[in-house]
C-alpha cells in the first residue's frame, strides 16, 4: 500500500498538473509546480505568569500539513489535505482536514463541491491558515464560527472582479471527521459584496440543530450571524468582524467548546434556556518596503450576554517578516486585557515554509 501511495505522489510531481487553489481557506499558493502542496509552522511559545517561577517556555508545531490537489479533464478538481502536527487535535493524531471533489464547468458562477472542507462562515476563518496576519485566529471566530470543518455539499460563485461572491453549504453539523449524529442538516452561507475597489462588505449565517443530553428531548436550535468589513488602500489593510450566536436549548445540553483547527476540545453543560453570546475583532496591518509588516489586532468574546465579568479581551501586537514569497517569520505578543480564566500573556515566534 505504501509503494502505491509513493508511486502516485511521484507521478503527480512528474506530471506537473495545472493547479487552481480552491483550498477553502486551508492554505494559499505555495511553491511552484507539482500537485503536492503543504506548509510547516514550527513555533516557540513563552507564557508570562504572575511571577518568574510561573513562566513557561516550549517549542512546538502549530501546523504541519501535506496534501495533493489538481484537475481531472474535464471539469473536475480534487483536493486532499492532512494535518500531521500532533498538537492540533485532542488525540494527538494525524487526521484528515480537507477532502473533496468539485465540479467546475460553471465555476465562475456556481462551483459544486462534495466532501469535507471549511464551512463558509467568517472572513478570518476562511483566510488561508498560511496567510493569517496573526499566528492565532480570534477567540470569537474559533468559538462561534465552529465547527470550522464539516462534511457536506457547498456551492460557490462570484469573484473579486465581479460585484459579489457567495458560498452556501449544507452540512452534517457534527464537525470534522464525524458522521451526522441526527437527521437534521446545518445550513451555512456567506456573501461578500465588492462595494468599491478598496472596500468589501459581507455577512455570514449558520442555522442548525444539536442534540440534547437526553436524546428523548427536542433538538436544540443553534443560530450564528456575522458581519465583516475589509478596507485596503495601497499597503494598508483594515478588517473587522462582529459575530453573534444564540443557542435555544429546550433541555439540559452539552455545548461544544472548539479549539485547534475547529475540533471539539470540551463541552459546557447548560440548562434549558436561550443563551446569547458574541464578540468582535478589529485588525490593521501595513506592508513596508522592507518586507516587514507590523500588525495590531484587538478581539473580544463574551460567552454569555446575561452574565457579567465573562468577557475575554485580547490585544495582539505582531510583526511579520517575509523572507520570500513562500517563507516568513511571525512574532506576536498577545496581551490578555480581561478574561474570566487565568490566561497569561504570550510571546510567540513562528517560522513558516510553504512548498
Amino acid at each position: 500500500m505504501k509503494k502505491i501511495i509513493l508511486t502516485a505522489v511521484v507521478g503527480l510531481l512528474a506530471l506537473g498538473l495545472p493547479l487552481q487553489m480552491w483550498s477553502q481557506g486551508c492554505m494559499s499558493d505555495g511553491g511552484e509546480g507539482g500537485g503536492v502542496k503543504g506548509f510547516i509552522q514550527p513555533q516557540f511559545n513563552y507564557s508570562i505568569g504572575d511571577t518568574p517561577e510561573e513562566d513557561e517556555a516550549s517549542f512546538t508545531f502549530n501546523r504541519a500539513r501535506l496534501g495533493v490537489l489538481g484537475e481531472i479533464p474535464y471539469d473536475i478538481e480534487y483536493y486532499f489535505f492532512a494535518e500531521i502536527s500532533p498538537f492540533k487535535n485532542p488525540t494527538n493524531t494525524v487526521h484528515l482536514l480537507d477532502g473533496f471533489v468539485s465540479y467546475t464547468r460553471f465555476a465562475k458562477w456556481a462551483k459544486i463541491s462534495l466532501g469535507q472542507f471549511k464551512t463558509p462562515f467568517s472572513r478570518e476563518q476562511n483566510t488561508a491558515c498560511s496567510g493569517l496576519y496573526t499566528i492565532d485566529r480570534s477567540a470569537v471566530v474559533n468559538q462561534l464560527a465552529g465547527p470550522q470543518r464539516d462534511l457536506g455539499v457547498m456551492v460557490t460563485g462570484g469573484h473579486d472582479s465581479l460585484l459579489f461572491s457567495y458560498s452556501f453549504g449544507l452540512f452534517n453539523g457534527s464537525g470534522i471527521n464525524e458522521l451526522d449524529d441526527n437527521n437534521n442538516k446545518e445550513l451555512v452561507g456567506r456573501v461578500v459584496f465588492n462595494a468599491l475597489e478598496f472596500l468589501k462588505i459581507g455577512g455570514s449565517f449558520r442555522m442548525g440543530k444539536t442534540n440534547p443530553t437526553n436524546d428523548e428531548e427536542k433538538l436544540n436550535d443553534i443560530y450564528r450571524y456575522g458581519g465583516e468589513l475589509l478596507f485596503t488602500m495601497s499597503n494598508f489593510r483594515f478588517q473587522a468582524e462582529y459575530i453573534m450566536g444564540q443557542d435555544k436549548l429546550y433541555s439540559a445540553s452539552k455545548i461544544p467548546i472548539y479549539g485547534g483547527c475547529g475540533g471539539i476540545v470540551g463541552y459546557d453543560t447548560k440548562q434549558a434556556g436561550t443563551y446569547t453570546k458574541g464578540g468582535y475583532l478589529a485588525m490593521a496591518s501595513y506592508m513596508t518596503p522592507w518586507n516587514l509588516e507590523p500588525v495590531v489586532k484587538f478581539d473580544n468574546y463574551d460567552v454569555d450576554f446575561d452574565v457579567n465579568d465573562d468577557q475575554t479581551n485580547n490585544l495582539t501586537l505582531g510583526l511579520n517578516y517575509f523572507v520570500n514569497d513562500y517563507s516568513r517569520v511571525q512574532i506576536n505578543y498577545v496581551s490578555v486585557l480581561d478574561s474570566p480564566s487565568d490566561n497569561d500573556d504570550m510571546l510567540m515566534v513562528q517560522l513558516q515554509a510553504k512548498f
